[in-house]
């Protein structure tokens, strides 16, 4: 019998990390929800959820050790899964509460949503509910997803990637947004797959063959 394909859930104080364990269940990962680095370092997979401010969740990874953790993980190859601040903090810096650094793991950075659209018509910010992602390029885990589904959104602040060959996923939210990045092991996403219904089982059980295809 083949030994289960094991994920790390980044426990860190913030985010539905519950919700994620078991949306990754369902897709056939075996979870764990830690805050503990060296069980991040074992995993196969490790998967960074997050709701709240980018300043104080890039300090409370740093505190517990968590931020290194997660990019040795990053450096030996294993998939990673960003979900919301876990495709925020991956960027040189975010300007939530103060210019904060981020992991620098792309280049790039975070910014609040503009008051305005382009021509002038005022944008709600935060950007709350369901909107349709396109995908595009050719990373690996998209070979299992449809060119565009529609997920569930929860964000105030929006990453500007510097290399737009990093978007593998846009919006539309007052113009176009960048929804997904990925990067040979890293993929991560604006929008919340465990709050979207089957759109979400689709992508998380993407994620799944991908990691099994990377073990």
């Amino acid at each position: 019998m083949p030994t289960p394909l094991t994920a790390a859930v980044v426990d860190y104080g913030f985010g539905n990390v519950r919700s994620v364990a078991k949306a990754l269940e369902r897709s056939g990962l075996e979870p764990d929800v830690t805050a503990d680095p060296s069980a991040v370092a074992r995993a196969d997979a490790v998967v960074l959820p997050g709701v709240g401010n980018f300043a104080e969740a890039a300090r409370t990874l740093a505190a517990k050790g968590l931020d290194r953790a997660v990019q040795d993980a990053i450096a030996a190859g294993r998939p990673y899964l960003g979900l919301c601040l876990g495709l925020q903090l991956l960027f040189e810096e975010g300007d939530e509460h103060g210019i904060t650094p981020g992991w620098g793991l792309l280049p790039g950075r975070v910014e609040r949503f503009p008051d305005t659209t382009p021509e002038g018509a005022p944008l709600r910010v935060p950007h709350i509910g369901w909107n349709t992602v396109r995908f595009e390029g050719d990373h690996p885990l998209l070979a299992d997803l449809p060119a565009k589904d529609c997920y569930y959104f929860v964000h105030s602040y929006r990453a500007v990637p510097a290399q737009q060959g990093l978007v593998v996923g846009r919006v539309d939210y007052g113009g176009p947004v960048c929804a997904a990045v990925a990067r040979e092991r890293i993929f991560a996403v604006q929008f919340h797959p465990e709050k979207s219904q089957q759109a979400g089982r689709r992508l998380l059980d993407a994620f799944a063959s991908w990691v099994a295809r990377c073990r």
